[in-house]
């Protein structure tokens, strides 16, 4: 039987990359709605009908969490969310399917072999939704999650875990990942303050690092510190306004 899904994401944009995601990942699977808020993605589901369901869990009218409190038909719920991590834990302990945002091939393959297997048992209405209050009371990431960068015609979802370092260019700023280099029309300066402070360091007025993939911190003739990277060919040279972060190292 081909089975059937709804997609509800207040961002088109990730609507959309999900859509692309599952026809590479489950061809045979049909979308058969995209709601771009929850009580429109209530409505469908409920004249739907489908068998499976991707929520986001923050959308306009309704979140996720009302959606399914006030769905009356059976559906297996995926919830698509940028939660901190020990929120995704629990929903990986109670065995209900989540995807973090931004969506990777890996992940939501891991997704489509367990919606592919029939559920072993029937989930109860409560738990499902002192889960989803449990989940909902946990907030929204502090800090920003992902980077959506213009490549042609196509947006491109980026981790921000990937990316090695970010550096201004002219009206764009340069997002390098190992691999490529994609440009986003934010201000580094607007960066630096939503990015994780311990996780991404600005070394100049116009470059911010992430210290994972720091591979190692030397001194140039002169004194000014410069940083190696990991999986990228650059040196990058630290300016002494920034040199302190590096005194421990």
């Amino acid at each position: 039987m081909t089975m059937r899904a709804v997609i509800a994401d207040d961002e088109a944009e990730l609507a959309a990359h999900l859509e692309r995601e599952l026809a590479r990942a489950w061809p045979e699977l049909k979308i058969v709605g995209v709601a771009c808020n929850g009580p429109e993605a209530l409505a469908l589901l409920q004249e739907l009908r489908p068998e499976v369901a991707f929520l986001d869990i923050r959308m306009p009218g309704l979140s996720g969490l009302e959606v399914v409190k006030r769905l009356d038909s059976g559906c297996r719920v995926v919830f698509v969310t940028a939660f901190d991590q020990y929120a995704i834990e629990a929903f990986e302990q109670e065995a209900v399917d989540y995807l973090l945002k931004p969506i990777t091939p890996e992940r939501l393959a891991r997704t489509v072999e367990r919606l592919r297997r029939p559920p072993a048992t029937d989930r109860e209405p409560a738990a499902l939704t002192e889960l989803l209050e449990r989940v909902q009371a946990a907030g929204e990431p502090r800090y920003l999650q992902w980077i959506r960068a213009g490549v042609g015609e196509r947006v491109q979802l980026i981790g921000v875990n990937e990316v090695v370092y970010f550096s201004a260019s002219d009206k764009y700023t340069s997002v390098f990942t190992a691999g490529t280099e994609l440009f986003i029309r934010t201000p580094i300066k607007t960066l630096a303050t939503q990015l994780d402070p311990q996780k991404f360091w600005q070394i100049h007025r116009g470059t911010i690092v992430n210290v994972s993939q720091i591979a190692s911190v030397y001194r140039e003739f002169g004194g000014r510190l410069s940083i190696t990277l990991k999986g990228r060919p650059e040196h990058l040279t630290v300016s002494r306004a920034f040199a302190h972060l590096f005194r421990q190292m």
